[in-house]
């Protein structure tokens, strides 16, 4: 008997971990630290091999969501947006449309699609969001935020990679009486609804932390940085971070009691020590350099590392101080991801550099120019399975890093 309660408990686990499964926007932690190991780190002069490309995309800056069943994306034909569903050999396996998406400056799709528990969720940027089945692209449900919720459209288009915990995914609406708001994700039901400070959005994607036990949601809107409790909804706190345009577009940063977010526009990044409750914050340090208007920027160890948004400058800091230890130009600014201890620079210029990191300087080896493509250089490349993929305008590229 003991022996097959021991049997069932396994098998209850191991089907549990298998539905939870998700893939999200900058890896498992939304940070940009991409837990993948055995990698290319010497490239040949035009860089790793380049394994296929697909390129009837539309327009869109969406990353892939890769899953060993599919890779997932977003992209535009003229007024619609559209999921892609792609096979591991670059094929088409289904493409559905999700409604009318931006079409005014920088048109296109703006946003990651979320894979959680076998669905992909999204949010357009005209607002509307929705659920489809990831294996064969059926709407479960979709919501017009602006309708339902008050939503306020922004400057750019309503941009956010949806987070989420347990049954929940949140979103960040922008609307003065709901703000922030928790979706059942089965069914789109709301489960709590939050004023917070009635802020429109800011292009920022939420961080979901555990402090001490608390779960917390963090996000940038309009002028501020503030906390919500995610299970239910609780405003905690608010710290404020206005810039030029309201446009804080890097996902806050958690470790240790500690959070770290970034603005551009010559706003820069700001450390703020969380109470052992959670329910407020103290200021810790600030620091104008590393200011990337949304390539964001990755933490190793004692060290904080990302581009500047004017000018050519890639910045290291020290995580506990802010004090600027490194700042030259490499390449044009972009954004910064870490994989296998080293770091990827993508610019704006269609660089991709190889770089080490070492005592918070940015040691770059080996750089290639990505081949296929149009418009902006924007997403953010993910690792998975050995491989990177690296999508520009209508183009998904994937390259072989396994080291031989």
């Amino acid at each position: 008997m003991k022996n097959h309660l021991f049997t069932f408990i396994i098998f209850f686990i191991l089907c549990t971990a298998i539905a939870q499964e998700a893939e999200q926007w900058r890896g498992p932690n939304r940070d940009g630290n991409y837990p993948e190991t055995g990698l290319l780190n010497v490239w040949p002069d035009n860089g790793p091999e380049l394994l296929w490309h697909y390129d009837s995309l539309g327009a869109g800056y969406s990353s892939a969501a890769v899953t060993p069943q599919a890779i997932f994306l977003s992209g535009a034909e003229e007024q619609t947006g559209y999921i892609f569903s792609l096979d591991h050999e670059g094929n088409l396996l289904w493409k559905t449309p999700y409604g009318v998406e931006w079409t005014e400056s920088f048109p296109g799709s703006r946003s990651t699609p979320l894979y959680y528990d076998g669905k992909l969720y999204m949010v357009s940027g005209m607002g509307k969001i929705f659920c489809l089945d990831a294996g064969d692209g059926r709407m479960i449900w979709d919501i017009d935020l602006i309708e339902k919720y008050g939503a306020v459209n922004i400057k750019w288009g309503i941009t956010e990679n949806l987070a989420f915990l347990g049954n929940k995914i949140f979103c960040v609406p922008g609307g003065e009486k709901h703000n922030v708001i928790a979706l059942d994700k089965d069914n789109g039901n709301l489960i709590w609804s939050s004023e917070a400070m009635g802020e429109i959005s800011a292009y920022c994607s939420p961080n979901i932390v555990n402090h001490n036990g608390l779960d917390l949601f963090i996000t940038q809107t309009q002028n501020s940085i503030i906390g919500l409790n995610a299970l239910t909804g609780e405003y905690l706190w608010s710290h404020t971070q206005p810039n030029e345009w309201s446009v804080h577009a890097n996902t806050p940063y958690y470790r240790d009691g500690r959070v770290y977010c970034v603005s551009g526009y010559g706003k820069g990044g700001v450390a703020l020590q969380l109470s052992p409750d959670g329910k407020n914050v103290t200021e810790l340090w600030r620091d104008d350099n590393l200011d990337g208007r949304m390539g964001s920027f990755v933490v190793i160890r004692d060290y904080i590392y990302g581009p500047a948004d004017k000018g050519l400058k890639w910045f290291g800091l020290e995580w506990e101080t802010g004090k600027k230890v490194f700042g030259e130009n490499i390449i044009k600014k972009g954004n910064i991801t870490l994989a296998d201890g080293m770091l990827y620079l993508y610019g704006e210029d269609g660089n991709v550099v190889l770089a080490e990191p070492k005592q918070g300087q940015i040691i770059e080896k080996y750089r290639f120019r990505v081949p296929y493509g149009d418009e902006q250089h924007w997403a953010f490349p993910v690792f998975n399975q050995k491989k990177m993929y690296l999508r520009h305008g209508n183009s998904l590229m994937v390259y072989k890093l396994e080291a031989k």
